[in-house]
């Protein structure tokens, strides 16, 4: 029996926890908050890797764990593969979504912001819609660290969100 989620709940959800761990848990501190953020999606994807490879044999290698990361993992969450994967064959990946999900419908939440933003203002306001998008990259960046830590491999994950919707991982 498979289980699903409505992926409107889910980027529901988790714009919600950012917006709850940013503005009101710790709002004077925003490291605290992305650490959290990003425990949350580690114990995520720790939990999400173990019911995908409930029926896999282990892994030999780092290599074959990226790849069932970028096939069946990404499959499983986003009901598509990772559009690109590249090493530099020293240990070090990059994961590219060109169209990651939980980020083609971000924008301002006019609640927050002004919204008699002038010229001036809008530098401000392109500095908070960062500080927002990046702050929700923490979560996915979590899950990622947290299935590749299950598969056996302990690693830094960081996201690079210089040309949104796409998005870069970097293991």
């Amino acid at each position: 029996m498979v289980r699903e989620v409505a992926e409107s709940c889910v980027d529901g959800v988790v714009m919600e926890m950012v917006a709850a761990y940013c503005g009101r848990f710790y709002a004077a501190k925003p490291e605290l908050a992305a650490r959290r953020i990003e425990a949350i999606g580690f114990q995520v994807g720790h939990q999400l890797t173990e019911r995908y490879t409930m029926e896999h044999p282990r892994f030999s290698d780092h290599l074959e764990a990226i790849k069932f990361i970028c096939k069946d993992f990404w499959s499983e969450l986003f009901k598509k593969q990772i559009d690109n994967l590249k090493t530099n064959h020293r240990g070090t990946f990059v994961l590219q979504d060109n169209r990651f999900r939980w980020l083609t419908r971000v924008s301002i939440d006019p609640s927050v912001e002004s919204m008699d933003a002038t010229d001036n203002d809008s530098a401000t306001l392109g500095d908070s819609a960062a500080q927002t998008t990046s702050m929700l990259l923490y979560f996915p960046c979590g899950i990622i660290r947290g299935a590749l830590t299950n598969l056996g491999i302990s690693c830094s994950v960081t996201a690079d969100m210089s040309n949104l919707p796409a998005w870069v991982f970097g293991l």
